[in-house]
Formats: structure tokens, sequence, C-alpha cells
């Protein structure tokens, strides 16, 4: 397979690729709730299950995403019998009436590719389980071999083996971006010149406190003794 040669004419940013993937997916898992409503397609972009990276998605993104698979015949939208709610398909099965069309098995490996990145032959035959079957591993790596080949694209490479790894890892070329993931905001210390004068005066707070405490409590232990061993006996020293 030589690489470079050709590029896939399918071209998706990040989020396109994650709801295209979510589309191919609840096809198969979950055919009762297909096509997909909006919030089901947020929910699956937003899945932390089969998916790398975890993506946190707002449903803004996810609806302009669906709505650019449209414009492109990617997708279509269907609405429901009360015509209010809308609910997307995906177009890889009957794209402009077979072209760009891909078969139940090659869909399967585009899927778990889209959903979660590079994957070698033998995760993706073990994540596409629920999706298509394949006899063996030979037979999945002919359907790669296909996609890699195909007229209208290629859809996946190969990429360099990486030291340590004895199997070749494949990506689909619809999306070769990384996802867009939330990064957490950095920690940012206190400036040095307010770190010092902060601290003196929370150690004298705590230390007038700590002596209020001890003061009730030497004055509770007094009651007490006073209590315990009478109004003649009390500091007392001896007989």
């Amino acid at each position: 397979m030589r690489r470079g040669a050709r590029v896939s004419r399918i071209t998706l940013d990040p989020v396109q690729a994650r709801v295209l993937g979510v589309l191919l997916e609840k096809q198969v898992t979950t055919p009762d709730a297909y096509p997909l409503s909006l919030n089901a397609l947020v929910a699956g972009c937003n899945q932390k299950s089969n998916r790398d990276p975890v993506m946190t998605l707002g449903e803004a993104a996810v609806r302009d995403a669906v709505e650019a698979l449209v414009g492109d015949t990617l997708a279509r939208e269907q609405g429901s019998a009360g015509g209010r709610t809308r609910r997307f398909s995906h177009r890889l099965d009957s794209r402009l009436f077979g072209e760009l069309e891909f078969s139940r098995e090659e869909r399967a490996v585009l899927c778990v590719l889209l959903l979660r990145g590079p994957q070698t032959p033998g995760e993706i035959r073990a994540r596409t389980d629920r999706l298509a079957q394949f006899a063996d591993l030979a037979a999945l790596e002919a359907v790669i071999a296909h996609l890699a080949g195909r007229a209208d694209g290629p859809h996946v490479e190969a990429l360099a083996r990486e030291p340590g790894r004895r199997e070749v890892r494949y990506r689909q070329l619809f999306c070769t971006q990384g996802a867009p993931v939330a990064q957490p905001q950095p920690y940012r210390a206190a400036p040095p010149s307010q770190a010092p004068a902060a601290r003196p005066a929370a150690d004298a707070d705590a230390l007038q406190a700590l002596e209020a405490r001890l003061r009730a409590a030497e004055a509770r232990i007094a009651a007490l003794e006073a209590l315990v061993m009478g109004p003649g006996l009390a500091g007392s020293d001896g007989p």
C-alpha cells in the first residue's frame, strides 16, 4: 500500500468525524432509536465507553456538524411522524445512488476507526464484533486492504510501525486531525509577593483561636474540680 499517493474524497473535521461514527454505530447497536434525534447524537458523541478520546460537545457543535454532513450528502435528515423532532441517519450505505457506497463490513471498520482512532487489525476485529462478522483476521485484513485501495479512496492507511510494536496500526482518512479535547485549566500559584504577606496574618489568627480554646478548657476543668472536691477541698494543698 503506497502512502500519500491519493486522499479520501471525504474530508471531515474532528466533530463531524465523531458524529458520523456515532450514526454508523447506532444504526446497528440501537436500531429501535435510529435515525437519531439531536439529543441522542449529543449523548452518543459524549459517550465515555468505546470512544477515544472522550469528548464533551455541546448541542450547537453537534447540530452544526450533522448539518454539514447533510450538506455533503453524507447524512440525511428525517422528520418524525409528528414533524417536531429532527432525526438523522448516515448515507454511507446509499450515497448518491451508489457512489461512495460502503458495504456493512467496510462501514464497521470505518466506524471503529472514526470513534476510537488508529488501531491494529486485532483491535478492529474485536471492536467490530457487534457491527459486522469477520470469519477470521484475514477476512478483516482483506476489507482493510479494499478500503485502502478503492478507486474513490483510499479511506484508510497504515501508520509507521511504532518502536516495540509488532503489529501495524491503521487509521481512517476521512479526518486525520486530532479530536478536540477539553483541556483542564492550568494551576496558577499565587504571586510570590502576596504569599508571604498572607501567611503571618493567618498564623496569628490561628494562634489566637488556639489560646482562646485553651483558656476555655482550663475554666471548665477548674469548674469540674470544684464540683467534685467540694468547696472546702477545691484548691487545698493538704490537711
